[in-house]
């Protein structure tokens, strides 16, 4: 039988193991028995480069901290050798990484058992689906030249009005030069002499 001490170990591994599930935005569970100690330490420093933590579990361990978290279907996958794969920021980032590594190695010697996101397990297919989406990143820079294509446009026509040196249109300029043509004719334009008053008539001589 066990002792306190040993059994305080295993409390506190369930524990860490439940917290690392509930605050992970999502999570790959491994069948990794058949890979070498060199394709271990490539995957692992592949993942560390996407922020990917990743460690080998025991099942009893990881079954009772799946309890815990909610996710008991996932027990049913719990044989043979175990390793987790979660993430904090993209979620898509484990099966991603997992799934590419997992087509480089020959055989079933690497095989994804299961995958949840958000604290929901998901069905083995939808894990192989979203592993081919793009990263993150790649999304965001999508998103953003979408939403930048409306200002790139106005941009160029900007450039390429400037570039002609800013002339109007022609009818505006016709507009311009009539109206700056009007005053000059006016004032071009010799004033109407005012008629001199009649001088008034003598008077006639008293007799």
């Amino acid at each position: 039988m066990p002792n306190a001490k040993v059994l305080s170990e295993k409390e506190a591994i369930v524990a860490a193991l439940v917290e690392t599930l509930k605050h992970s935005s999502s999570g790959v569970l491994v069948n990794y028995e058949g890979i070498t100690v060199a394709e271990d330490t490539a995957l692992r420093n592949e993942l560390r480069k996407e922020g990917v933590a990743y460690s080998v579990v025991k099942n009893t361990m990881v079954r009772r901290a799946l309890d815990d978290a909610g996710m008991s279907e996932l027990d049913d996958v719990l044989h043979g050798t175990t390793s987790l794969a979660v993430s904090h920021e993209d979620p898509v980032a484990p099966m991603r990484v997992i799934n590419k590594f997992a087509k480089s190695i020959e055989g079933d010697r690497f095989v994804i058992k299961a995958g949840f996101m958000d604290g929901k397990v998901l069905p083995l297919e939808d894990v192989v689906a979203m592993a081919e989406l793009p990263s993150k990143e790649v999304l965001l820079s999508r998103l953003l030249g979408m939403l930048l294509a409306p200002i790139t446009s106005l941009a160029i026509v900007t450039k390429a009005i400037a570039d002609k040196g800013g002339e109007p249109a022609p009818k505006a300029e016709e507009a311009s030069t009539a109206e700056a043509a009007a005053p000059a004719e006016e004032a071009a334009a010799p004033a109407e002499e005012t008629p001199a008053p009649e001088a008034a008539p003598e008077a006639a001589p008293e007799e």
